[in-house]
């Protein structure tokens, strides 16, 4: 099992910015790809940002520019800074981890990220 620690999330105003960290920790070998997704309120969760282990990452076309993904393997940790946020951005973050053999995905709880106009 792995566990996924979140944090980072609060409230900003818009153009302002946040980092959100997710900490991997339990039976971490074989983590491949680590991500970020998010859910408003009314919407389905989306794809925000994953970094598959190696170096590549990919982005939602609507964060593009504005938000990177990072990651410390030495740490299992990733990281998710924002910049130029806006009221749109506002969701709950999700990280996600997906481990090979299998694979298996796991969750984070959730971190609330408010951007007020």
């Amino acid at each position: 099992q792995v566990q996924l620690v979140e944090s980072g999330g609060g409230l900003v105003q818009a153009g302002g910015s946040l980092r959100l960290s997710c900490a991997a920790s339990g039976s971490i070998s074989g983590i491949n790809v680590m991500g970020w997704y998010r859910q408003a309120p009314g919407k389905q969760r989306e794809l925000v940002a994953v970094s598959v282990r190696g170096g590549s990452t990919n982005y939602a076309d609507s964060v593009k520019g504005r938000f990177t993904i990072s990651r410390d393997n030495a740490k299992n940790t990733v990281y998710l800074e924002m910049n130029s946020l806006t009221p749109e951005d506002t969701a709950v973050y999700y990280c996600k981890v997906v481990q090979w053999p299998g694979p298996r995905e796991y969750w984070g709880q959730g971190t609330q990220v408010t951007v007020s106009s």
